[in-house]
């Protein structure tokens, strides 16, 4: 049987990573490329805050083609949900019918996402839904994947998490009520090592800065122009 095309959501998290491992694990399907929303003001992926020179450098790593959404400054609901649109109508028209989701347990996320490509006449996948978020933490780490904390929010983690490695020891001292995944929206990391990858992805630590009051981002610096 001829494996199905599925274009994958990629925030270039540990869920987006688990998510592209356990899809190469299926016969039944093919991951036929990225897709990330960026800022194009910032020049970064949206949440995320990670530069786009580190997101390309994932792609290049991962080997398969990278579609950016290029979303304003402070996009609306309905400017993503437009751009989004049209990115569906290119694959679409390249016979892709699916794109697959590292979305873990919020019921409503998912059903926004069900929703919204139906109107376009496609389905979701979500390989890792309900899989146990703390065994999932485990075995990302187990797997050989390395990230770190690229943002946190700071009404459930201190801002010295920022920049940390995810690891054994992280979530040893991820404090009671954060899910180990910061599936809630507690953190997001950025994955630079692991089986998915060709080659790790170099990068240093640059500055913590906090935005909207809230959210605490490391800068992370991709290695060639840490030095120039």
């Amino acid at each position: 049987m001829k494996a199905l095309p599925v274009i994958l959501s990629w925030s270039g998290g540990k869920d987006s990573a688990l998510a592209l491992h356990a899809l190469r694990r299926e016969a039944r399907y093919r991951v036929a490329g990225l897709l990330t929303s960026v800022n194009a003001h910032y020049g970064r992926i949206s949440m995320h805050g990670v530069r786009e020179d580190l997101l390309d450098a994932q792609a290049e790593s991962i080997g398969l083609p990278l579609h950016k959404i290029k979303l304003s400054e402070r996009p609306s609901n309905e400017e993503y949900e437009q751009k989004m649109r049209a990115a569906l109508e290119s694959f679409q028209a390249q016979r892709i019918r699916h794109v697959a989701f590292g979305d873990l347990f919020l019921e409503d996320i998912r059903q926004y996402r069900i929703e919204h490509l139906r109107q376009t006449g496609m389905d979701c996948l979500f390989p890792l839904w309900h899989r146990p978020t703390d065994k999932l933490a485990r075995e990302f780490i187990a797997l050989g994947f390395k990230a770190v904390l690229c943002c946190v929010d700071g009404q459930a983690l201190a801002a010295e998490f920022a920049g940390r490695e995810y690891d054994d020891a992280l979530l040893h001292d991820l404090p009671a009520g954060v899910d180990p995944c910061g599936e809630h929206g507690e953190f997001h990391t950025f994955v630079y090592a692991g089986p998915v990858f060709r080659h790790a992805i170099h990068f240093t630590r640059g500055a913590r800065v906090n935005r909207d009051e809230r959210f605490y981002f490391c800068d992370l610096i991709p290695v060639q122009e840490a030095l120039a």
